[in-house]
């Protein structure tokens, strides 16, 4: 077996970043989420409002913990598997990911505790100050890790002096041409992520027979929030497409599947893409369609492959970014469906119910796939045109890497599947304490 110290590198670290990417994709949402239920309560005094808020501040908690370790140990890799990317650009990523602890990371650890234990401590402004709080920081957070991942991937603000990046400008490092579209795209993907959760679980619990306003404020919540983001992220994903036509055409011509220059592009709906004769086998396609959604105008020019000396392997990507979008259409289908009906008679109903649980995880799918699509995308560059991937690569072994890829892999397993089950477990767990709570109350009343 050919065990390639590069390639199972960045399998590894796809591995790590891929798990760890779960976490704050829900964490970012959920936390104003939390805010909101927070100030429904005050504002309506309605005891169903804090009871959804009780739920789910529990998995923020557990979210937040398997968030944070994975981080941790995705950090390391920098310096064990690549360590020529510090080497070469640590003069701009160090001080980005001290931002991120210095003004984010630290702001969540220090008003978390107050967040999670202190409502019966503290005055109740100050309980919600602190919920805000961990909202804000987790959002600063996004800021600067978007902020150096989209530099990555369009690089600008900087020289290169005895092969290491220096900063000309902090403000064109941050604000790199791609990374407002970058930080929107994320914030509204993980706002779907948390809204078809919210909806998914409370769905479960209406399942199971819970009618509280516990469950029927967080469903609605989950519905309506998803019914309103889908379409503003297909517009947002619209405008990152343009944007990355004009800065990154080659990661485009993979995402579409063009290999030749031409006008009058098809949409394509399915295809193989060929390596070899470098053409679409199989391609069934919309004519013209996809130069108007790529280039806002009939029979607009599209570059292709063949004019890059180098791009990214085009099938993951071609199929990557056709998850992303199916799941987004889905998405937009199951929503506005579920919002309809809550809409009109106040209740999902059975089968939108079912779907809306077969549902609890898209946000995770179609972010996975859109990630793909962004790392996958770029290669074979780890920062565009400064640093390539094989240039970044340390000295471990192939087995080495084989030996504790394989344990990354098994231990992530488990605890997905720990964390998924908790999950579920903890919305059985509500709902038999609702019910409990219910029957002691009919007693006192007899």
């Amino acid at each position: 077996m050919d065990l390639d110290p590069v390639t199972l590198a960045r399998i590894q670290f796809a591995t790590n970043i891929s798990f760890h990417i779960l976490f704050p994709s829900i964490n970012i949402a959920l936390a104003w989420v939390l805010l909101f239920f927070k100030l429904r309560f005050r504002q309506t005094g309605e005891q169903g409002w804090m009871d959804a808020y009780h739920f789910w501040v529990k998995i923020f908690a557990l979210s937040f913990a398997l968030g944070v370790v994975s981080g941790v140990t995705m950090s390391f890799q920098f310096g064990t598997n690549w360590p020529g990317y510090m080497q070469t650009v640590g003069n701009i990523a160090g001080p980005l990911l001290a931002y991120e602890i210095l003004t984010a990371f630290f702001l969540e650890a220090g008003f978390l505790g107050i967040m999670l234990f202190g409502r019966s401590r503290v005055p109740e402004r100050v309980h919600t100050l602190a919920t805000f709080l961990v909202a804000f920081g987790n959002t600063v957070s996004a800021f600067w890790i978007i902020a150096l991942n989209s530099w990555m991937q369009t690089p600008t603000g900087f020289v290169m002096r005895d092969g290491r990046a220096h900063v000309l400008s902090w403000w064109e490092v941050i604000f790199n041409p791609s990374m407002p579209y970058r930080l929107t795209h994320m914030l509204i993907a993980s706002g779907l992520t948390v809204a078809f959760l919210v909806a998914g679980l409370s769905a479960y619990r209406y399942l199971r027979g819970e009618r509280g306003r516990g469950v029927m404020s967080a469903l609605k919540t989950g519905v309506f929030l998803a019914a309103m983001l889908i379409p503003l992220q297909m517009f947002v994903g619209d405008m990152h497409g343009l944007n990355t036509l004009k800065h990154q055409p080659a990661k485009l011509a993979a995402i579409e599947g063009i290999w030749h220059t031409e006008k009058d592009v098809p949409l394509l709906l399915f295809a193989l893409p060929n390596a070899e004769t470098r053409s679409n086998d199989y391609a069934i396609g919309v004519p013209q369609l996809g130069s108007l959604i790529l280039t806002h105008q009939w029979g607009g020019e599209i570059k292709g492959l063949n004019e890059f000396a180098q791009h990214a392997p085009v099938a993951k990507v071609f199929w990557s970014f056709r998850v992303m979008v199916g799941m987004g259409m889905l998405m937009l289908l199951v929503s506005w469906l579920a919002a309809w009906r809550l809409k009109t008679r106040g209740e999902p109903g059975q089968g939108l119910a079912r779907a809306l649980l077969w549902m609890t995880f898209s946000g995770w799918v179609a972010t996975l796939a859109g990630w793909f699509v962004t790392e996958i995308g770029r290669q074979p560059w780890l920062v565009t045109g400064v640093l390539t991937t094989a240039q970044a690569a340390g000295q471990a072994t192939g087995p080495m890497l084989f030996t504790s890829l394989t344990t990354y892999l098994a231990l992530y397993a488990l605890l997905l599947a720990a964390y998924i089950s908790v999950l579920f477990h903890l919305a059985r767990k509500a709902g038999a304490h609702d019910a409990a709570g219910d029957i002691q109350l009919k007693e006192k009343l007899a």
